[in-house]
């Protein structure tokens, strides 16, 4: 039957999350609430801090703080997002889980709040004030460790249970191509597998039985290695569920289709082949990998830039096919027909505007020469914040508005959706201006991780000082765009229920009942290149950093 059944036919199979799906997508989401809150309001005290206004009380070190900051936002709030939104696309697009997939979902969940409670007990107890990157030679107290061991894991049964679900539609509708956006999260949980084996690998053997003090000394070389072949591919998987509501979500909002569900495709898998070979290009300044390894996967960075292109090129022609169906007719009138009084368009709209400089500094900080005026300094956190705490935030911002209310059965009043406005016009002041004076004093010198500071009273140091308040004001906000986040999902959550569902939008392509290229659903074919170009990337640096001996280190705890 299902070899008989016709493609729009099988595009509208399943229009809503099954209820027992919800729950878990749900109790994910809170996670994402308290992240928020919790991570933003040490944002914002430590841009009072480095201005020079405000001290912290009870013993607590900045570094402790900025520990938290990274973690509970750059870790915490996007992993229980991104599981949350992938399983909810999945159940919408797919059809609801069954019992064994969904307890899969529930392990890694509780996996994932029981190892951030105690990673986060670590760090407000001063034992893990390491930074979000827990770089070597600076130690954490092993059970620090051994919590992002279990959230990481955490992750793997959620992301398992995810890609049987996809596996199994794949069986029951044998010879259909699969839903876009089941597709899109599966290429997404493959990465993600891939590229958490270094990491994982790396805190196992090293971090822990070095923190238990098993072993005396660490290979720093190695673990700064393995982190980044993890790093930047995180960069993606954060950015990859925002690509899947650019792709399928926004076009429906607009009421029209999206572009082309083959390009779609191609620009995923160019991402997941992509994405994990290239974490070299962070590590530019350092000693111990040969110059070649480094040009090599600066060049691979370069190759993300493609289907990046691919995704700004689809996003316009949508928009400006939109606008000539409604009447544009001048070289930019489609622009002024987008419906800027819905909350769900205009939010990841205004995070697709801030990764135009997001991607410009990506490619500034990939250039070995421009990199080394760049590097350290705080222009890099500038670039993070364009990236993640844009583009990303204010997509997940846009599809919390309407999954939230589509699973508790609550409705997207006009009160709520100018909520969403005021959120996503703070949110970009506040972020555009705190990133934008990061990113001038970067440029003058002012590093990053570190605290406030007048340097003996250095005339450069001077020169930061007014690009510093700036951020505090930016930071300012920041946080009250936090609090109407807050506020917002709480209503969306609470509201008083209706009888009709919000929409979870899913938009059909121009192109819906073309077939898709066959290899590119080939997964054999895709993890093989995958794993291949990873080995091209990685096999020679990690082997010279066993056979030419680079001096291990001692653990160090500075604050």
């Amino acid at each position: 039957m299902s070899r008989n059944i016709h493609p729009d036919q099988l595009f509208s199979l399943n229009n809503r999350v099954d209820k027992k799906d919800g729950k878990l997508v749900l109790a994910n989401m809170i996670w994402v609430i308290i992240a928020l809150l919790i991570g933003g309001s040490a944002g914002m005290l430590q841009t009072f801090i480095r201005a020079g206004m405000f001290e912290l009380p009870f013993g607590i070190g900045y570094y402790q703080l900025l520990t938290l900051h990274g973690v509970i936002l750059a870790l915490v709030l996007t992993f229980f997002f991104i599981m949350g939104f992938q399983i909810a696309s999945l159940s919408r697009s797919a059809g609801a889980f069954n019992d064994r997939e969904r307890l899969l979902g529930w392990i890694g969940f509780w996996l994932m709040s029981a190892g951030t409670l105690v990673a986060a007990a670590m760090i407000a107890t001063n034992e893990a004030s390491v930074l979000y990157t827990f770089y070597a030679p600076l130690q954490a107290h092993a059970f620090y460790y051994i919590a992002l061991a279990v959230i990481i894991i955490g992750t793997w049964f959620s992301v398992i249970g995810q890609l049987m679900r996809y596996f199994r539609w794949r069986r029951e509708f044998k010879g259909h191509k699969t839903p876009l956006l089941s597709f899109m999260a599966s290429v997404n949980n493959v990465m993600w597998l891939v590229c958490t084996i270094g990491v994982s690998l790396s805190v196992i053997f090293q971090y822990i039985p070095w923190s238990l003090g098993i072993v005396e000394t660490i290979n720093v070389s190695l673990s700064r290695t393995l982190f980044w072949m993890f790093g930047h591919a995180l960069v993606y998987f954060w950015l990859l569920p925002a690509y899947m509501s650019w792709y399928v979500v926004i076009p429906k909002v607009l009421g029209t289709k999206g572009f082309s569900d083959n390009l779609a495709r191609m620009s995923f898998v160019l991402f997941l082949f992509f994405s994990i070979p290239v974490g070299i290009h962070h590590q530019l300044t350092e000693p111990g990998i040969d110059a070649f390894w480094k040009g090599l996967q600066v060049v691979l960075t370069f190759a993300v830039i493609v289907p990046s292109l691919m995704t700004a090129f689809s996003l316009f022609a949508v928009f400006e096919t939109h606008g000539r169906k409604l009447g544009a007719t001048g070289l930019l009138d489609w622009f002024k027909k987008l419906p800027w009084t819905d909350a769900r368009f205009v939010l990841p709209f205004l995070g697709m505007l801030f990764f135009i400089p997001g991607g410009i500094g990506g490619i500034i900080n990939a250039s070995g020469q421009m990199n080394q005026l760049v590097h350290n300094t705080i222009w890099v956190v500038g670039h993070f914040h364009i990236t993640v705490g844009a583009p990303v935030i204010l997509t997940y911002f846009g599809i919390m508005m309407f999954l939230l209310p589509h699973i508790t059965g609550r409705k997207i009043t006009k009160q709520l959706n100018n909520m969403g406005l005021y959120l996503g016009y703070t949110w970009t002041f506040g972020m555009g201006l705190m990133s934008a004076a990061m990113h001038f004093a970067g440029l003058r010198g002012a590093p990053r991780r570190s605290t406030f500071s007048e340097y003996g009273g250095a005339d450069i140091a001077q020169e930061w000082i007014t690009y510093q308040i700036m951020q505090a004001v930016g930071g300012t906000f920041l946080f009250v765009a936090i609090i109407i986040a807050v506020i917002l999902f709480i209503q969306l959550m609470t509201g008083p229920k209706t009888a009709e569902v919000e929409e979870f939008p899913v938009a059909p392509m121009m192109d819906q009942s073309v077939p898709t290229t066959k290899w590119v659903e080939n997964w054999r074919v895709l993890i093989i290149i995958t794993v291949f170009l990873l080995l091209i990337a990685y096999t020679v640096p990690i082997t010279q950093m066993f056979t030419e001996n680079i001096p291990d280190a001692k653990g160090f705890k500075l604050w």
